[in-house]
């Protein structure tokens, strides 16, 4: 046996009847990694509350201290004391970003263009998934790549004595990529500019703007973005920051409900942001019975109670202009049209084939493992649903170190009609530590599996 089958954690999930209850997701991991981020750059203290503390997110966090920030937990909130933008101190060792890809591409455009060097390392996963798209335009700053394999981790970036403010349109839909570029642009002098012809979830926009930034947004009447920030200004710390409630955790949780029959489950402080809202969106159009109840503002982000109750899906055709606002969310989204009524077309997904695995393959094989019939493309993926779950499950799915593979099969296995196995659930601790207590307080059943 190898020491990764050794280290393993095979976990398998089962229908046991419906599943019930009030449950509260874990905040939301692209905001929680943005607090650290924007927390340890600006000047003052950041008081952050509802923070994800995954290992994604902590890893993010102990970048910003090896660069100067001081960020300790008091109790349930996390206080960061920043350096002031333009003061990032060099790093005395490696910065080791684990499996977070996001923490990663945002932390290289935060600090590519300072005249010093950072070597970023992360784990087998993380290794292996490009940096490219977020070096291409630091290199048009100015910035000096390093890396062993091309635009791959490990690597080191030096940035130059003083960096290039640029105008950059970037090349596909990608939230990381802007916000890498708009994160250089803090320490640029003059103005960055970045037009995005496809809209993507706008966190960094939004909080930029709310540590004291200045920036700018126009959007045109096709809906795409210019934004312009002015670099080296001052931003503040925000004394009292709340993380809402991640969407893409919060999904697993409404595509189980929706799919196991007798459900009714209320899950709170979910985040609406509409950049974030696509899988919501969807899924009503299948069918799904998702009521947003309580619907208010945290953390200058629309937040809302959702109410969901199992519900007879049938098959659609999601546009991939949708893509952007639910790329996380298209394996749970394979699960749930797993039990629909008809066929389900997701097109527009080429962004899965460089997410932590080949997402989009991962998808296609645990169905396969499981049973379900569907095709795949290069950039789309047609599900065939069974909605009594009959003939569903008795596989066990290669997860390829991948959370969302193995929270997405594990959730079929709560409403099929054979148990569903993954090789490995360890990683399900970078986005969504709470999962498996979550699953079993609303009556799901998730039990170690055979080896």
């Amino acid at each position: 046996m190898t020491g990764q089958a050794a280290a393993s954690r095979p976990l398998r999930s089962r229908r046991t009847g419906a599943l019930a209850g009030r449950v509260r997701v874990p905040g939301d991991k692209s905001i929680s990694h943005r607090a650290f981020l924007f927390g340890g750059l600006a000047s003052g203290r950041t008081r952050v509350t509802g923070l994800l503390e995954g290992e994604d997110v902590l890893a993010t966090g102990r970048a910003m201290r090896q660069m100067g920030a001081r960020i300790e937990r008091e109790g349930e909130t996390w206080i960061v004391d920043g350096v002031g933008n333009g003061a990032l101190l060099e790093p005395e060792g490696v910065l080791d970003f684990g499996n977070a890809g996001t923490g990663a591409r945002l932390a290289m455009g935060l600090v590519g263009v300072y005249d010093f060097t950072a070597t970023f390392i992360g784990d087998a996963s993380l290794s292996r998934r490009p940096m490219g798209r977020v070096l291409e335009p630091l290199r048009e700053m100015g910035v000096q790549v390093l890396a062993r394999s091309k635009d791959r981790l490990p690597l080191s970036i030096r940035g130059p004595r003083v960096a290039a403010p640029i105008e950059y349109r970037v090349p596909m839909a990608s939230a990381q990529v802007k916000s890498a570029v708009l994160l250089a642009g803090l320490n640029t002098p003059g103005t960055t500019t970045l037009i995005e012809p496809i809209p993507t979830r706008d966190h960094t926009e939004r909080m930029l703007q709310g540590f004291g930034a200045r920036l700018e947004v126009e959007t045109d009447r096709a809906g795409g973005r210019t934004i312009r920030l002015q670099g080296q200004g001052e931003l503040t710390g925000v004394a009292d920051f709340v993380v809402p409630g991640d969407p893409s955790s919060a999904a697993f949780l409404v595509v189980a409900a929706l799919v196991v029959p007798g459900s009714d489950v209320v899950i709170e402080n979910a985040l609406m942001n509409p950049t974030r809202t696509g899988l919501i969106e969807t899924l009503r159009e299948m069918g799904g019975a998702i009521e947003a109840v309580n619907p208010r503002l945290s953390g200058g982000e629309e937040v809302a109670d959702l109410h969901v109750k199992h519900s007879a899906l049938r098959g659609v055709a999601v546009p991939p202009e949708r893509a952007p606002s639910m790329i996380d969310e298209y394996p749970v989204l394979a699960v749930a049209a797993a039990f629909a009524e008809g066929d389900t077309l997701m097109q527009g997904l080429e962004e899965l084939r460089v997410k932590e695995s080949d997402r989009l393959a991962a998808v296609a094989a645990g169905l396969a493992a499981n049973g379900v019939a569907h095709e795949e493309g290069e950039d789309w993926l047609r599900v065939s649903g069974r909605p009594d779950g009959s003939g569903i499950g008795g596989g066990t799915v290669e997860t390829h170190l991948d959370h969302r593979i193995a929270m997405s099969f594990l959730v079929m296995g709560l409403a099929s009609e054979k148990p569903v196995a993954v090789d490995d659930a360890r990683m399900i601790a970078t986005s969504f530590p709470d999962f498996e207590a979550l699953v079993a307080r609303l009556g799901g059943a998730l039990d170690a599996a055979a080896r």
